[in-house]
């Protein structure tokens, strides 16, 4: 039977964020889990930068908006639910996908997908050692040719894993998953960033005080300092926001 998008979106208030939607949950990992090998999902992890993007492409926002979960991965994002009333806690997608891998059944695979060459294959490898009963199906790194690219199509086609992870960056990886999802009807699609790159050590995580206080984005801004046009969404979307919030009744 067709599952409606309204049945599959997750069952949880709802809230926007200058026209993204975002989906309100206690606990993200557990509603993720509860679908291994049942119902297909794409996690779209929404931060301020991502908002903006979509304000300015319509492909992005169409994903965002038909994506089975949607969660408040940036600081910007809460701050401004919370000035909407809704006292939501942040949900960093690679603590998501961390939480997740921990979890997963015994029957349950995974496939790491992007990064740069051999970055994705000592996550993989970092993770089966913190791991070894974690069944990890396979690798890709995300500078494949044409011919390399189907490829990766084919042998996800063959694996069918539980649980694929991609880390193209913004907003490639949401419009990658969104075109090929379909080959792997009921696995669990999460756009992890740069989260290879932290699980193989090649980067490091801001420190806890830092995240703790909203500030991570100054961290990214010190390791990659090639950011700083890409932060300028920032300014814009606190902007943005306070006007949003000045036109409620």
């Amino acid at each position: 039977m067709e599952v409606s998008r309204s049945q599959a979106n997750a069952e949880s208030s709802q809230a926007t964020v200058l026209g993204s939607p975002i989906h309100l949950l206690n606990d993200y990992p557990q509603w993720l889990l509860d679908r291994v090998h049942h119902q297909g999902v794409h996690v779209v992890t929404l931060n301020a930068e991502m908002a903006m993007q979509a304000e300015q492409n319509s492909a992005l926002a169409q994903v965002i908006d038909r994506a089975e979960l949607v969660i408040p991965d940036g600081s910007g994002v809460v701050l401004y639910l919370w000035m909407r009333g809704h006292k939501v806690q942040r949900c960093p997608g690679i603590e998501l996908a961390e939480t997740v891998l921990r979890r997963l059944p015994a029957d349950a695979t995974v496939f790491f997908y992007g990064g740069a060459p051999g970055v994705t294959e000592q996550a993989a490898i970092e993770w089966q050692r913190r791991d070894p009963n974690l069944t990890i199906a396979g690798t890709a790194h995300g500078f494949l040719s044409s011919e390399e690219q189907a490829q990766l199509l084919n042998q996800l086609r063959t694996l069918q894993p539980s649980v694929i992870l991609v880390g193209l960056g913004v907003p490639r990886q949401e419009l990658w998953i969104a075109e090929h999802r379909s080959i792997c009807p009921k696995a669990i699609w999460i756009g992890v960033g740069g989260s290879f790159d932290i699980w193989a050590g090649t980067k490091d995580r801001a420190p806890g005080w830092l995240r703790d206080n909203h500030l991570e984005w100054t961290y990214r801004l010190y390791q990659e300092p090639w950011r700083w046009r890409r932060m300028l969404a920032l300014p814009k979307f606190a902007w943005k926001s306070i006007v949003s919030l000045r036109s409620l009744p």
